[in-house]
């Protein structure tokens, strides 16, 4: 009797679900992994009653037989080899698309990371329909690797210890350089082009120059936070900080002369920066993995509580500015 299997990614994997159903013609682990038969591909075929196949010691004539390929690579070629052929993958190494055959490497027939927790029956899957014919079935027996537990020599254990290390420390730097490409230096160029744009055309020495009469008192601080964190002036405020430099100057210089009382510095720190973050929100949820549709309501729903917060951020620092300056 066959059953369907449904494997998941595990703790910083990548891919899946896949769903496996073993069939008389399409039946084989092919087990490609070094040391021997891997625990996973043990468990997939204790629950799907399909029959393992060592790659490394034994050929299959027709790749069509193969059910799902188990491997532990790093990174290289091997996790994209068998996604190319059109076979579900299964990589024991958290390691998602990478590598010259990445582009192959999709959810629907490869996942990486897998434990044996991440290993269940597919619940939906009807028992009836998957038993074996003995007259379809292909005749395998001389071809099968027998799953038993192989003596595994101290060279094998450390050579797969160092293997398994030293793929983490791959796969971290490849992710980092993959982030970093992706994320991090777009960001960078659409902040050096919304700089040059405020420096530019001067938008943002108008903007602050408008404002700055406000930072004498407290109401007037509280229009300069609203207006900093007004959801479509946020996003263009925040590269280059051009309002909190040119506000906090003149706050600064208007203060040291005794024109602006001193306990206004704090919440006018909190006003003028009511913007900060405001451009990096889309870039951080993205960094975080989010879902387009989180990006989506995310974005706005943050620019709009940055609207509330602000001023109730400048009235927490005033209020915790009282005495702070008084003279003994």
């Amino acid at each position: 009797m066959y059953r369907t299997i449904k494997v998941e990614k595990g703790n910083d994997g990548w891919g899946g679900p896949l769903i496996l159903k073993p069939t008389g013609k399409k039946h084989i682990i092919l087990n490609v992994t070094g040391g021997g038969i891997s625990p996973i591909s043990k468990r997939i075929s204790e629950l799907s009653g399909a029959d393992i196949v060592d790659g490394f010691k034994t050929g299959i004539d027709d790749e069509s037989e193969i059910l799902v390929a188990v491997v532990d690579c790093g990174g290289t070629a091997r996790c994209g080899v068998y996604p190319k052929k059109g076979i579900m993958t299964v990589n024991i190494t958290p390691v998602g698309q990478s590598g010259p055959l990445a582009q192959y490497m999709k959810e629907s027939n490869y996942v990486s990371g897998v434990k044996n927790e991440n290993i269940q029956l597919f619940e939906d899957a009807p028992e009836e329909s998957y038993a074996v014919n003995n007259d379809d079935k292909t005749d395998t027996k001389a071809k099968t690797y027998d799953s038993q537990e192989e003596k595994t020599n101290i060279l094998t254990k450390i050579g797969k210890g160092t293997g398994k290390v030293v793929g983490i420390f791959y796969q971290a730097g490849r992710e980092a350089i993959d982030s970093v490409i992706k994320n991090i230096l777009p960001f960078m160029a659409f902040v050096s082009l919304i700089v040059g744009i405020i420096l530019k055309t001067g938008i943002g020495n108008w903007i602050a120059k408008t404002i700055s009469p406000y930072a004498g008192s407290l109401p007037g601080l509280l229009i300069i936070s609203i207006i900093c964190a007004i959801p479509i002036l946020s996003p263009l405020l925040g590269p280059g900080a051009v309002i909190a430099q040119i506000v906090g100057v003149l706050v600064g210089t208007e203060i040291g002369l005794g024109h602006i009382p001193p306990q206004y510095s704090l919440p006018a720190l909190f006003a003028i920066d009511a913007q900060a973050g405001c451009d990096f929100i889309p870039v951080g949820l993205s960094l975080g993995e989010a879902k387009p549709e989180t990006i989506e309501i995310g974005v706005p729903a943050v620019l709009f509580s940055r609207l509330i917060t602000g001023p109730i951020a400048v009235l927490i620092a005033y209020a915790f500015s009282i005495g702070l300056y008084a003279h003994r």
